[in-house]
C-alpha cells in the first residue's frame, strides 16, 4: 500500500514575527538553511520508502508560493488543494483523503461520499492509500531515525490503526501538547494512547517529563485515508459530510484544485486530536527521540541552531561584543549588539525586534496590537511576493514611491492601467519586454520607458535570468488598488493583488 504525504502548510507563524507574517509565513522561510521549511518537509518526505507524490493543503492565498517552492527543488507535486478559509487540521486532512479516495472521478452507487473503494462502482482506478501527515513548519534533523519510525507506523497504519509520533520530552516545554501512552517495556516501538493533554502549566510540565510514557504531541499523523474518515464518521459526521461535498465540488485553476467557498464555509472548524484522537480507540503513538522542533517560536529556533562558543546564534550582517545566549538576525543592514545576555534581536527592513528570550512566545500578543492599531507591518512581509516574481518598496512619500521590482524567468505581468499615478521603469539587469498601448518595446540594462496615467501596459521577462527594475511612480494616488486589470497570465481575479 502507496504512502502519500499530506503537507499541512496553512500555518501563520506570528511568534516568529517580524520575519514571518500573514503574507508570507514561516513554512516559506529559510530559517536554518537554504532550504525552507516547506521546501525541508517535501525532501524528507520524499526520502521515505514507497512514497507517491505529496498533496499540499494551503491557503488559497499562498498557492503560488507553495508551487514556486516545490518547482526550486524540482518535487513533483499528486495536488495542491486549496482553502479559502482554515478550518483546523480534521477538515483538512478529510479533504486530501476524499481526493484520494475519489480522485474526483467517483460515480457513487450510495448517497453520501465514500469512505472506501467498495463505496463506489469498478470503473475507477483510484485505491486506499496510507496517509503521512505532516505539518509544512517542522525541523528533524536525524533523517534515519525519522524513517525508521515511520516503519513502524507503517505497519500499525496497514492494520487499520491511527497512529501518532510522540517526541520523547528533552525538557518541561509549556509550549506543546503532550501524550500519555499506556506504560510498556522501555524498547517498545509502540504503545497506545491513553490520552492527550493540552499545553500544560510549567508544574505539570515538570511532572510529565520524570515519567517515561509522556511525549510531546508533534501533530504528525499516520492512517489509511478509509480508516480516518470512517472514525471521522463516527465522531465528527458534521465535518465529514461538508468535506465530502466539498471535495465533490473541487474546481481545477491552472496547476491548483479549489475547494468551493459555499461549503467550506459550512465546514465547523476542529484538529485532528479533538476531532478523532481523543475519542478513537485505534490511536497508538510511536515514540521518536529526535531534534525535533515545530519552530513556534524565536526561543526554540535558537534550541535547533548552531551555537557560537558563547552560545550565541547569529545570521547577517552582524557584529557582538560582550554577548551570550542570544539569537540576533539582520535582514537587511548592520545590527551591533554588546552587553547583553538572553536576547532576541530581530530586524528586517521595516521592523525590529528585541526582547528576552523567555519572554518570546507572547510575540502573538504584540502582532494582535499591531493589527488594532491597523500597522501594515502585522500582516504585510517587506519583499511583496507574486507569481511572477516579487517587489520591494524603496521609498515611499507624498505623491512618489520607488520600487525594486524583479521578475522571473518567463514571468508576465498583468494587462493594466492606473487612473491616478505615471512610471517610469529603469531596468537594472536582464531584459524587458514592455507593452504600451498598441506598441512593444525590447529594453536591455541601463534603458528606460515612462509609462503615462491612463495608459494600457504590461511588462514581461523574456530572458532566461531574472529581470530586475527599478519603478518611480508619482501620482496624486499610489496605493496597490489603483490598478484596472485587463488579463492576468496567472488566472487571479480582479480581487486579488497584482
Amino acid at each position: 500500500m502507496k504512502i502519500v504525504p499530506v503537507i499541512l502548510c496553512g500555518g501563520s507563524g506570528t511568534r516568529l514575527w517580524p520575519l514571518s507574517r500573514k503574507a508570507y509565513p514561516k513554512q516559506f522561510l529559510r530559517l536554518t538553511g537554504p532550504f525552507s521549511l516547506l521546501q525541508q518537509t517535501l525532501k524528507r518526505a520524499a526520502e521515505i520508502d514507497d512514497t507517491t507524490s505529496p498533496i499540499v493543503i494551503a491557503n488559497d492565498k499562498h498557492r503560488f508560493l507553495v508551487l514556486e517552492q516545490a518547482q526550486e527543488i524540482q518535487q513533483p507535486l499528486d495536488a495542491i488543494l486549496l482553502e479559502p478559509e482554515g478550518k483546523n487540521t480534521a477538515p483538512a486532512v478529510a479533504y486530501a483523503a476524499f481526493h484520494l479516495l475519489t480522485q474526483g472521478q467517483w460515480h457513487c452507487n450510495t448517497e453520501e461520499a465514500p469512505t472506501s473503494k467498495a463505496d463506489c462502482n469498478s470503473n475507477s482506478s483510484a485505491e486506499d492509500c496510507i496517509l503521512l501527515v505532516l505539518p509544512a513548519d517542522h525541523v528533524i534533523q536525524d533523517n534515519g531515525t525519522f524513517q525508521t519510525v515511520i516503519r513502524h507506523g507503517r505497519t500499525l497504519a496497514e492494520q487499520g490503526l491511527i497512529v501518532t509520533f510522540g517526541i520523547v520530552p528533552t525538557g518541561p516545554e509549556t509550549g506543546y501538547g503532550y501524550i500519555e501512552a499506556q506504560r510498556t517495556g522501555p524498547t517498545a516501538p509502540y504503545s497506545p494512547v491513553l490520552r492527550f493533554v493540552e499545553k500544560p502549566s510549567l508544574e505539570k510540565a515538570q511532572e510529565y517529563v520524570k515519567q517515561p510514557n509522556y511525549y510531546w504531541n508533534s501533530g504528525i499523523f499516520m492512517f489509511k485515508a478509509s480508516t480516518y474518515l470512517q472514525e471521522l464518521q463516527r465522531f465528527r459526521p458534521d465535518i465529514h459530510e461538508v468535506c465530502a461535498k466539498a471535495v465533490s465540488g473541487l474546481r481545477k485553476d491552472l496547476n491548483f484544485l479549489r475547494l468551493p467557498p459555499e461549503l467550506v464555509q459550512l465546514c465547523p472548524a476542529d484538529s485532528i486530536d479533538y476531532a478523532v484522537m481523543e475519542h478513537t480507540d485505534k490511536a497508538m503513538v510511536v515514540p521518536f527521540s529526535n531534534k525535533w522542533s515545530d519552530v513556534g517560536s524565536w526561543s526554540s529556533l535558537k534550541e535547533v541552531s548552531c551555537c557560537d562558543s558563547t552560545g550565541n546564534v547569529v545570521s547577517g550582517d552582524v557584529l557582538l561584543q560582550d554577548c551570550k545566549d542570544c539569537l540576533i538576525r539582520s535582514e537587511d543592514r548592520l545590527v551591533a549588539v554588546m552587553g547583553i545576555d538572553n536576547a532576541v534581536v530581530v530586524e528586517t527592513s521595516d521592523a525590529v525586534l528585541i526582547c528576552h528570550k523567555d519572554s518570546s512566545q507572547s510575540i502573538k500578543d504584540m502582532v494582535s496590537a499591531l493589527k488594532k492599531q491597523g500597522r501594515k507591518e502585522a500582516v504585510e512581509h517587506p519583499v511583496v511576493y507574486r507569481p511572477w516574481g516579487h517587489f520591494q518598496t524603496i521609498q515611499c512619500s507624498d505623491r512618489f514611491q520607488v520600487k525594486r521590482i524583479t521578475v522571473k524567468p518567463g514571468g508576465i505581468l498583468s494587462s493594466q492601467m492606473h487612473h491616478h499615478r505615471a512610471e517610469h521603469w529603469i531596468i537594472v539587469k536582464g531584459t524587458a519586454l514592455v507593452t504600451q498601448g498598441d506598441q512593444e518595446f525590447l529594453l536591455k540594462e541601463d534603458e528606460s520607458i515612462y509609462i503615462p496615467l491612463g495608459v494600457k501596459h504590461r511588462l514581461q521577462n523574456p530572458g532566461k535570468i531574472p529581470l530586475e527594475l527599478i519603478e518611480v511612480q508619482t501620482g496624486s494616488y499610489l496605493g496597490e488598488d489603483d490598478i484596472v486589470r485587463f488579463e492576468d497570465h496567472y488566472g487571479r481575479d480582479k480581487e486579488e493583488p497584482l
